[in-house]
């Protein structure tokens, strides 16, 4: 098991910048393929971004290519979400998951376990 707690959220003006954390607990978090989600009012929980065990391989929804990267660190259990040129459309709130293998790395439905989520406000 993998227990997930992300931290970073923040009310920032659009064009601004934030980095998310996402503190996994356990010795196995190498292990795990991670996601960041997130999940704006009345809408469905969408993709953000993947990442694979050991980091080499990366994928990011077409709408935040280019401004936000997936990192991780598992020499400190952590991962990131770097997120630059915030706009309104950003705001959610933003989950990071684990799943050991996952058949289909941008389906929520295939992630084990789940942070309580970080909220992200843009302003415009």
């Amino acid at each position: 098991q993998v227990q997930l707690v992300e931290s970073g959220g923040g009310l920032v003006q659009a064009g601004a910048s934030l980095r998310l954390s996402c503190a996994a607990s356990g010795r196995t978090f190498s292990r795990y393929y991670m996601g960041w989600f997130r999940q704006a009012p009345g809408k469905e929980r969408e993709f953000v971004a993947a990442i694979s065990w050991g980091g080499t391989n990366t994928w990011h929804a077409d709408s935040v290519k280019g401004r936000f990267t997936i990192s991780r660190d598992n020499a400190k259990n952590t991962l990131y979400l770097e997120m630059n040129s915030l706009k309104p459309e950003d705001t959610a709130v933003y989950y990071c998951a684990a799943v050991q293998a996952p058949r289909d790395y941008s389906d929520s439905r295939y992630y084990n376990y789940w942070g309580q989520g970080t909220q992200v406000t843009v302003s415009s």
